[in-house]
């Protein structure tokens, strides 16, 4: 940063051609974000707000940028960026009751500062981690683009955020798919305290734009004139001609991270040569030099913004505290959906199908369903996935529909989580379950999380290829469903045969929630059924019970329901087994009944032993229905190691041997 202060000359303003009006408008659009930090910083002193993120010395960039933009256009800021919610003219009292935690704020107290979204104001809020927000708007973005508006989407990040690997997925994906997004990096020289070559070793991120095949752009951040009209022109021209551009915004942070970090780490010098470009005292300078800013109207403008100020201020504080209220804080983790469970016609046709038979007819009939409803995935395209589902349907649906993905899984998702915001459906798969690591916080902090933090829904189905028995090693058998199972605001499901497949597929797009669709490999094509040619749904939340007996229960999903079935087929026990079907919610009344008929109870899962879904629901079994059981709760599932490859290991791993030898011992409890 020492060196780049160097390269810049006092601020020097350009009005072209804007009109006196335009003038002042920015002028008063920059002082509201000023004068509220000021306050913010007096109330952080009074105790009054628990923390503050300053961005003092950045608001020319939130001000520029916001006032170029349409407000029909949507901004992703982060916390430095008070001039994208102040410019979208949000009422101050709610802003206020956001910063206070007040139930009248954005996110009903559940969450602070700038973490939030408001899509009347075509605003959507940041998550901690910094970098998830790219992928997001490129699925805004290319929402906007399939529907044919002539509409840019506008992405803040910091330089410490361009670290991190979201940042370059956002990027690669934008210009591949040649998306209408301005990304704005404002390089202020220190991500925390850290400095910028600690951070990255280019000088300029203007660098990286090529690299990405996208134009780069380099602005004085500090001039509100030059980032206007710099957006402004870029996005009239975006609108005709989409694709992204990057705008590295040049600026200096003169607070802390956040208040209480200080700046004791920076040089007196770079705080005090940039304390010279501050952007308010010099556009305030140049108004007055050019005769377009006299005293009177200064202290008018200021007057007027210091009184919306205090009157927000006094309604926030006027309003009581939360107080919790149990019913809507568990009501409000998913967004409100009442399934109507849809039967196939009596006289519908029925087709043998095998299970990868059955998930692909069921995801083309959605297409067929849901004009919005966009696929995204690693090879679905010409090539139809490496599972062959979704096999012709580029050629059916077409390319804008059916989206060959670059492999960059966390991008792929905060885009299905961009296309829900603008209107879209999304479905998007994995080529393998084990791959989803690699998004593992687009799906649970932002997919998960976005309804109960500020009323977002999420329209996401995560298509999860599964499981064990193909010898394919550590990397392409896991199950990895109880990863998500502990994360409120996701739901879960997994079918075992064609039918429920189909039905399972078609009810979790229908959902406007996050679905994690997890279908077994191994059952792709060693299992068929006659099932119905027509649209048909299954209620989610309910259980099956495919197999009827006294002697024991057996509780299992997916690939265990089969080897249950073989299991008690060859030792000749009478059983009540099971298939849950669907693992978030999962069917608590089920489960109870089947326990108070027969008193015995072993779970069987393919996942590794501990930590897995049985344990929990072996747990509450024992809670609740204590005094129905003549035996202990029994659980059985692979062993605590990554999935080997070799077939005999593999054997080894898996649970049906160990369940075999479980059985029989509870049957003769």
């Amino acid at each position: 940063m020492e060196t780049a202060i160097k390269n810049h000359s006092p601020l020097v303003f350009d009005r072209k051609n804007l009109s006196n009006k335009t003038l002042l408008e920015l002028y008063e659009s920059l002082l509201m974000p000023r004068r509220i930090e000021e306050k913010m910083l007096i109330l952080l002193r009074q105790g009054k707000i628990s923390k503050w993120f300053s961005g003092w010395g950045q608001e020319a960039i939130s001000i520029g940028a916001v006032n170029a933009l349409k407000p029909e256009e949507f901004i992703l800021p982060m916390h430095r960026n008070l001039g994208i919610f102040t410019g979208r003219n949000m009422p101050l009292e709610r802003l206020f009751a956001q910063f206070q935690g007040k139930l009248s704020g954005f996110t009903k107290g559940r969450d602070r500062s700038f973490h939030f979204g408001s899509i009347e104001h075509h605003i959507v809020g940041m998550i901690s981690h910094l970098g998830p927000q790219m992928a997001i708007a490129d699925g805004i973005a290319l929402a906007s683009k399939l529907s044919k508006k002539q509409e840019v989407t506008l992405v803040f990040s910091g330089d410490g955020a361009s670290s991190e690997g979201d940042f370059h997925e956002g990027l690669n994906v934008a210009a591949v798919w040649k998306l209408p997004v301005i990304f704005v990096i404002e390089h202020n020289g220190y991500g925390l305290s850290t400095p910028n070559e600690e951070q990255f070793a280019f000088k300029n991120f203007t660098d990286k734009g090529p690299g990405y095949g996208m134009e780069s752009i380099r602005i004085q951040g500090n001039n509100v004139l030059e980032v206007y009209q710099t957006i402004l022109e870029l996005a009239e021209d975006l609108r005709k001609n989409p694709r992204p551009v990057l705008v590295e915004a040049i600026t200096f942070r003169m607070r802390g991270h956040e208040e209480a970090s200080g700046t004791k780490y920076v040089p007196k010098h770079l705080m005090n040569d940039w304390s010279k470009l501050d952007p308010l005292e010099n556009y305030e300078q140049y108004l007055e030099e050019i005769g377009v800013l006299d005293e009177k109207t200064k202290e008018r403008l200021n007057k007027r913004v210091k009184k919306e100020i205090n009157d927000g201020l006094d309604l926030a504080f006027a309003e009581e505290a939360i107080s919790p209220n149990l019913e809507s804080e568990m009501a409000d983790v998913y967004a409100p959906f009442l399934q109507e469970v849809i039967d196939p016609s009596e006289n519908s046709n029925k087709t043998e199908k095998r299970l990868v038979d059955a998930i692909s007819d069921g995801l083309k009939q959605s297409m067929e369903k849901y004009p919005n409803l966009i696929l995204m995935g690693q090879d679905i395209g010409e090539y139809g996935g490496v599972f062959k589902i979704t096999d012709g349907f580029k050629a059916k649906f077409g390319a804008d529909r059916v989206r060959n993905t670059p492999l960059c899984e966390s991008a792929i998702l905060g885009a299905g989580l961009g296309l829900s915001i603008n209107g879209f459906k999304a479905m998007v798969e994995m080529q393998f379950a084990d791959f989803v690591s690699v998004g593992f916080n687009q799906i649970v902090n932002n997919l998960a999380k976005i309804h109960y933090r500020w009323g977002q829904n999420a329209d996401v189905v995560v298509r999860m290829p599964t499981g064990a028995g193909m010898a394919a090693g550590p990397f392409h058998s896991q199950s990895n469903e109880a990863w998500f199972f502990h994360t409120p605001g996701l739901k879960i499901v997994y079918p075992s045969n064609p039918y429920d497949a189909k039905g399972l597929l078609n009810a979790a797009i229908e959902d406007p929630n996050p679905y994690l669709y997890f279908e077994h490999k191994g059952l792709y094509r060693s299992i068929s059924e006659s099932i119905p040619d027509d649209y048909y749904t299954i209620e989610i939340g309910k259980a099956q019970l495919v197999k009827e007996g006294n002697q024991v229960s057996i509780i299992t999903y997916g690939m265990g329901v089969h080897w249950a079935n073989k299991v008690v087929e060859e030792l000749s026990i009478e059983a009540d087994i099971l298939d849950l079907r669907t693992l978030l919610p999962w069917d608590k009344e089920a489960v109870k009944e089947t326990v108070k008929k027969t008193g015995k109870v072993i779970f069987l899962q393919e996942d590794c032993l501990t930590g897995g879904i049985g344990a929990e629901i072996c747990a509450w079994i024992s809670e609740h229905c204590f005094k129905d059981l003549d035996a202990p709760v029994m659980r059985e599932g692979s062993l605590d190691t990554p999935v080997p490859f070799a077939p005999n290991l593999e054997k080894q791993f898996l649970p049906v041997e160990r369940f075999t030898k479980k059985l029989k011992s509870l049957i003769n409890f």
